[in-house]
This record gives structure tokens, sequence and C-alpha cells, in this order.
């Protein structure tokens, strides 16, 4: 009996010490990071006058950590359209979704010392500095890290609904928008889970001095509320996931970065009156490449070819 006891007693301690290990050990392992680059880039903006929008980021902060690499620098958000992109820097994460992007800007130097930091270049030379009530923008989006040493996260700074024209003014006099716009404006993407929608808008009746196709998540687009502006900075088509001006000469247009999902496609059309561009009216677009404009999938990496022809104004 007395052998039987001892025997118990010691297969008993012997599986605590092993379920102790095993907490031990799992307590100790780290889970695996991978290294993650943040790239930003831009939509453009409805204003013929505006050469160029610079920002000055001072810091960026993933989760409160500073990304690797970063020093405090100064670019044009305007020049990172279609594509076009910037990296900011590195961190190493762990899988999984993260929401909490900080982004610091200075608005008052640039990254040569120069003021200010934060500005609206026009085509004459003249400069227009942008502030808002805080350097601060902590972004309002997530974005997912993968199993991958490829892990490109994007992020949209999107001009046409982060800034706005005061109006009212003689001059032109541009400033941010509120903060609460401010991070809704901005969205965030890993590059490894978009894809791209692009194509030409032939306009053989001239309809239009400038034609802007915005890109819907599929069934999000009224009509009736998005072509009037909203919130307190009254931002045309404000729910657009993002927007590619047609090139007056090639009638490209390029809408990157799109999350993987159901989209589509809106044209507008916008006329000149001096130096801004006002919206007009909605344009009928008809696809000459068999797309239904209104139920556009996209997935990873992948280019959707989508020419159309404008038949009319609705």
């Amino acid at each position: 009996m007395k052998n039987y006891l001892k025997t118990v007693a010691v297969a008993f301690i012997s599986l605590i010490m092993t379920v102790s290990c095993s907490d031990n050990e799992n307590v100790s392992m780290d889970a695996d990071s991978y290294n993650t680059t943040f790239k930003i880039t831009d939509a453009p903006i409805d204003n013929a006058n505006v050469e160029a929008v610079f920002i000055t980021v001072s810091s960026v902060k993933v989760d409160g950590t500073t990304l690797e690499g970063f020093n405090k620098t100064t670019f044009d958000l305007a020049a990172l359209v279609n594509g076009e992109t910037l990296t900011l820097g590195n961190i190493d994460l762990e899988a999984g979704t993260y929401s909490n992007i900080e982004l610091e800007l200075d608005y008052t130097a640039d990254a040569d010392g120069n003021t200010p930091g934060c500005y609206v270049e026009f085509v004459n030379g003249e400069k227009d500095q942008l502030e808002a009530t805080s350097n601060t923008i902590d972004i309002n989006d997530t974005f997912e890290v993968l199993v991958s040493t490829s892990n490109e996260i994007i992020i949209d700074f999107d001009l046409r609904k982060t800034i706005k024209e005061e109006q009212g003014t003689t001059a032109d006099n541009f400033e941010f928008v509120s903060m609460s716009e401010l991070t809704t404006g901005i969205r965030t993407v890993n590059n490894a889970m978009a894809g791209k929608i692009s194509g030409s808008a032939n306009d053989q009746n001239n309809t239009s001095d400038k034609i802007v196709v915005y890109a819907y998540e599929q069934g999000t687009f009224n009509a009736d509320v998005e072509s009037e502006g909203q919130g307190e900075s009254n931002i045309l088509f404000a729910n657009a996931v993002t927007s590619s001006e047609v090139n007056n000469l090639s009638s490209q247009y390029n809408l990157s970065f799109l999350e993987e999902g159901e989209y589509e496609l809106v044209f507008a059309s916008y006329n000149k009156d001096g130096d801004d561009f006002y919206f007009n009216s909605l344009l009928t677009a008809e696809s000459t490449t068999g797309i239904d404009l209104a139920g556009i999938s996209v997935s990873s990496s992948i280019q959707i070819n989508a020419n159309v022809t404008i038949v009319g104004t609705k």
C-alpha cells in the first residue's frame, strides 16, 4: 500500500512538473515577428492653381513604437499619385490586425529647418501654410500584418479629404480639415491584400474640363448624398475609397491599393472657373471591356482593366 501511494505521489508530482514546464515554455516563447515597411501615397486635389502640397512628418509610430530608419521628412504629397509611394520606414510586427498609427506633423519647420513645415505651393511659387488644431494625427483605420517577409503597409493620405480651401476670401487659403475628418480621411492597407483598377475614359463629346473616377465599395454609393458636400468641411464624394483624375492627354486613370472586395466606379464631371474646378454632374459611362462597372471584384495583386466611353451626363 505504501509503495502504491509512493508511486501515485511520484506520478502526480511529475505531472505537475510537466505542466509547469510546458506553461513556462509558452510564456517564454516569443511570437514570430515580420519586417513591415510603411509607405505613403495620395489621391489628387481638385485645384488647378495648386502645384504641390508639402507636409513634414517628424515622427511615425505604430503601437507606440517609432519606425526604424525614420528621420524627419518633408515631401510633396501631390506628387504621390497613380500608385507612386514614398517609404517612411520599417518595424518588426507580429502577424495580426493593427489600428494604431500615429503621424506627428511639424507645421513650423521642414526637414531643412525652413518655414513653414506644411504648406500648399501655388503655380506662381507662393506658399500657404497648413495647420490643424493638433500636430498628432491618429489614423482611424485598420491593417493586417501577414505571415510574410514582404508586408508593405500603404498609408493613403487623401488630399481631397484632408485639406480644404477656405471660402469667401479673395486669395487661395487652404487649411487641414477638422481632426475628426483628418483621422478618417487617411486609410491603410497591406499591399499584399490589394489590387488595382485602371483604364481609360474616352470623352468624345468633351463633356467636362476634368473627369474624376471614384471607387466605392459596392452598394455604398448614394448619388444624392455623395454629390453634396458632407461634414464640417463640406467634402464631396466623402465615402469614396479612393479616386483618380483622368489624364487629359492620355485619358488614363489609375485606382491603386484597393483592398480585396467588390467595387463600383463613379465618373464625375468638373468644370473650371478661374483656377478652381467645380463639380458639374455625374457622368454616364459604358464599359468597352465587358466589365460591370457597378460590380468589379478586386483581389490581391491583380490589375483590372476597365476602359469606358463617356456617353453623357446624368
